[in-house]
């Protein structure tokens, strides 16, 4: 009955699931390593909107398809004006962090999003948090002080950029639990369009920060919107294929491929009470995680 099982399509399907999701999170994180030596030639509001504009112009096809009306024209328009600026602080933020932090500490803060909203679900949803869950957030809470170590010496502009950033990735995901019932390519679209937007009016504001491109590093800053894309349509894809359980945690991989890339590809080597504030964080988080499973599996059918 075992080898049955374990041959059957199914179990082929979590298997490419896995895959799939492994892949995603490496694309993700050669994705940032990018980023993070784009960033020390042009200014974040000029990378940010030559990839959302190349990320626009590659997924039109698609909101031609469903028809640009049908995306504007959209219910709760401030929630999803809301969740789009959010996103773009977000990214604005990471682009911010990596520029003067080494990958893993800025990743290590964008990985307590899933605690933050956690933290904020009751508050903003109205849903229910018991005990276990709000231990765990705690546990989570002190990972991230003990990551980012506040001194003279840590507590700098760039950790609490990050710090800024990543509480702005938790609050747009349970923004995106409100909107739950909105199809994807419409938050798609207002989320990359939010962030052009945003990155539009930073090069606006500051004309003397837009450098002169050179062809390569064009290519290169398209590439992060289309490479960030497939990344997702490959999460995306692994989550129809494999049990959430199964393939979620396997995002926290993008921490290892921080620290290696990191070391890699700029020297950084990781500090001990980020690598120890991380563990706090992950654990946290990956309780978190089964809880909210193990309840789903528990409620009555609707």
């Amino acid at each position: 009955m075992t080898d049955i099982t374990a041959s059957s399509p199914a179990a082929g399907s979590a298997r490419l699931g896995v895959l799939l999701m492994l892949l995603g999170m490496v694309m993700f994180s050669l994705n940032d390593v990018l980023g993070k030596w784009l960033v020390a030639t042009y200014s974040v509001g000029q990378l940010m909107l030559i990839r959302s504009l190349a990320a626009l112009v590659v997924l039109s096809p698609f909101f031609w398809r469903v028809g640009w009306r049908r995306l504007v024209d959209v219910d709760r328009p401030r929630l999803h004006l809301l969740r789009a600026a959010l996103f773009a602080v977000e990214a604005c933020s990471f682009y911010f962090a990596v520029a003067y932090m080494p990958l893993a500490d800025a990743m290590t803060y964008w990985l307590a999003a899933p605690i933050y909203v956690a933290a904020l679900s009751p508050l903003m949803l109205g849903e229910k948090v018991g005990w276990r869950r709000w231990t765990a957030i705690v546990i989570g809470f002190v990972g991230v002080i003990i990551a980012l170590s506040p001194s003279k010496d840590t507590f700098t502009l760039p950790a609490l950029i990050a710090l800024a950033g990543s509480l702005s990735f938790g609050l747009a995901m349970v923004l995106g639990r409100s909107l739950r019932a909105a199809p994807d390519t419409t938050l798609v679209f207002w989320q990359i369009a939010g962030a052009a937007v945003v990155a539009g009016i930073w090069c606006l504001a500051d004309p003397a920060g837009w450098a002169p491109l050179r062809p390569l590093d064009f290519g290169l800053l398209s590439l992060l919107g289309i490479v960030a894309m497939g990344a997702h349509m490959l999460v995306n894809r692994s989550l129809k294929l494999a049990d959430a359980a199964t393939v979620v945690p396997l995002q926290y991989t993008m921490l290892l491929w921080a620290v290696v890339f990191g070391w890699f590809f700029f020297g950084d080597v990781p500090r001990s009470a980020m690598l120890v504030g991380a563990g706090f964080i992950v654990a946290s988080g990956l309780f978190i995680f089964f809880r909210e499973q193990q309840l789903k599996r528990r409620a009555p059918p609707i």
